[in-house]
C-alpha cells in the first residue's frame, strides 16, 4: 500500500489538520514526526472544531493509530492537557488509539522558562518563538542531555540524566540572572508524571515496520512549514527542527523507501507568524481583508498572521527540497471577491532577477518581488466539490499556480469542512 508524507510548503498555517484528517479516513496509522506543542492544527468535523498541538491529526478517527514518533520533542503535561480537553469532546485517547516512541525527548519547565528568558533578553533580535521551550529542547537533544520518555521507567537513570541537565541549565540561568532549578521540584514533577505517560511509550520503529508488512497505509504528519526548516528556511527566523519530508523517515525509525507520495499543503495565499522576512506582506487594506476573510490568527499563539500574495518563487523552492509530489492548494474560497490577484514569480536583488529566495537573511530582507496579475472573480468557491463548480477565473488561478510552482495540484480545499474538497489525484493510489 502507498504510504504519504504530509508536509507544509510554506511558513505553516496552510490548513494541514483538514487535510490530513480528510487523508486519515484512507490510513491506518497516522504518525507526527517533528516539531512539538507550538504547532496546532484546527480540525471541524460536523461542526465541531477539535484544536491540536501535540496529537497526531487522527487521534479524532476512530479505529486509526496514531503515533508521536522520536522526531517530536514532548512535553508531557500539555500532552495529558491536551488528552483532557479532547475527552471533554468525546474523544478519549488510550494506549490502542495513541502511540509514542520510546526514544522521544521531553520538553522540561526548564526549557520554557529558557526559552522566555532568552527571548525577552533578545530585543531587536528576537525570533519570535512561541515561548514554549521546543528550541532549548532540540537542543539538549543534540546535545547527548535530554530526558527521553524511556527513562521515566528507570530512577536510577532518570536522576543521572537530570544531574547532567541541570549542570548544563544551571550555567545559563546564572548568566541571565535566573534562579538556580529547583531539582526536587522537577523530579517529584517527573515522577509524578511517569505514570501517566509510560502505558503509551513504544518501540514505534518496530511497530511501523510491522504495519508496513501487514500493507497498512501509514500517514506521515509534520507541523509547521519548511520555510521554518532549521536548515532551508528564512533562518534565523525558523523552527528547531527540519520540517522538509525527509525528516519523516529519520523522525519515526523507517527508511526513505516508506514514502511513495509526498503532499505539499498550499496556501492560495501567503501568510506569516512572528519575525523574519515576508517579500509579498501586504501592510495594507488587501492584507487586511485577506487575514479577516481567511481568520488568520494562530491555532496555538492566538497571534494576527501576517499576510500577502502568493509566492510562487518560494512555493517552487521548497517543492524541489521537500520532493513534492503534488499539492493540496488550502483556502480559495477565501480569494473570492477580489478584482484581481498578484502571483510573485520570482525576484529583483541588486537589479539582478532571481528566481529562488537567497541563504543570506541580509539578501532575504532586501529582495522585491516580481508580479504578475491576475483576473480575479466575484463568484464564490466556498464549499465547491467538483472543479465544473468553481469560476473560470479561479481555475485558471490555480492552472496558472501549478505551472509557476512546477508541481500539479492533487487536492484543491475550498472550506474549512473536510468533505469540501476536490480529489484530482489520491495520494493514496499505487
Amino acid at each position: 500500500m502507498a504510504n504519504v508524507v504530509v508536509v507544509g510548503a510554506q511558513w505553516g498555517d496552510e490548513g494541514k489538520g483538514k487535510i490530513v484528517d480528510w487523508l486519515s479516513e484512507r490510513a491506518d496509522v497516522i504518525a507526527r514526526f517533528q516539531g512539538g506543542h507550538n504547532a496546532g492544527h484546527t480540525l471541524v468535523i460536523d461542526g465541531e472544531v477539535y484544536k491540536l498541538s501535540l496529537l497526531p491529526s487522527g487521534i479524532v478517527r476512530t479505529g486509526k493509530l496514531s503515533v508521536i514518533g522520536n522526531g517530536v520533542v514532548l512535553d508531557p503535561w500539555a500532552l495529558l492537557e491536551e488528552i483532557e480537553r479532547l475527552a471533554k469532546q468525546g474523544v478519549h485517547v488510550t494506549p490502542d488509539s495513541l502511540m509514542i516512541a520510546e526514544n522521544t525527548p521531553l520538553i522540561l519547565p526548564v526549557h520554557g522558562e529558557l526559552d522566555r528568558a532568552r527571548e525577552a533578553g533578545a530585543g531587536n533580535s528576537k525570533i519570535g518563538t512561541t515561548g514554549r521551550g521546543i528550541g532549548p529542547a532540540y537542543e539538549d537533544k543534540v546535545g547527548r542531555r535530554t530526558i527521553r520518555v524511556a527513562d521515566l521507567a528507570d530512577a536510577a537513570t532518570l536522576e543521572g540524566r537530570v544531574d547532567r541537565l541541570l549542570v548544563h541549565h544551571d550555567a545559563l540561568r546564572r548568566g541571565l540572572g535566573m534562579e538556580p532549578v529547583d531539582r526536587a521540584a522537577l523530579m517529584d514533577a517527573l515522577r509524578e508524571v511517569a505514570p501517566k505517560v509510560l502505558p503509551f511509550a513504544k518501540p514505534v520503529w518496530r511497530e511501523l515496520t510491522d504495519a508496513r508488512r501487514a500493507g497498512k497505509r501509514i500517514l506521515f504528519e509534520g507541523a509547521q512549514g519548511a520555510l521554518l526548516d532549521i536548515d532551508f528556511g528564512t533562518y534565523p527566523f525558523v523552527t528547531s527542527s527540519n520540517t522538509m519530508s525527509g525528516m519523516a523517515a529519520t523522525g519515526t525509525g523507517v527508511g526513505p523507501g516508506a514514502v511513495d507520495f509526498v503532499l505539499g499543503i498550499v496556501k492560495a495565499y501567503t501568510t506569516r507568524v512572528g519575525e523574519g522576512p515576508f517579500p509579498t506582506e501586504l501592510i495594507d487594506d488587501n492584507g487586511r481583508r485577506l487575514g479577516e476573510r481567511g481568520h488568520e490568527f494562530g491555532t496555538v499563539t492566538g497571534r494576527q498572521r501576517r499576510c500577502g500574495w502568493f509566492d510562487a518563487a518560494l512555493v517552487r523552492q521548497t517543492c524541489a527540497t521537500s520532493g513534492v509530489s503534488g499539492i493540496a492548494l488550502t483556502k480559495l474560497d477565501v480569494l473570492d471577491g477580489f478584482k484581481e490577484l498578484r502571483i510573485c514569480t520570482g525576484y529583483m536583488l541588486d537589479g539582478e532577477r532571481i528566481d529562488y529566495l537567497p541563504t543570506a537573511s541580509e539578501a532575504q530582507t532586501r529582495v522585491e518581488p516580481i508580479y504578475e496579475t491576475m483576473e480575479g472573480w466575484s463568484e464564490s468557491t466556498a464549499g465547491a466539490r467538483r472543479w465544473a463548480d468553481l469560476p473560470a477565473a479561479a481555475i485558471k488561478y490555480v492552472r496558472r499556480v501549478e505551472e509557476l510552482i512546477e508541481c500539479p495540484v492533487a487536492l484543491l480545499s475550498t472550506s474549512p469542512e473536510r468533505e469540501d474538497t476536490i480529489l484530482v489525484t489520491d495520494p493514496f493510489a499505487d
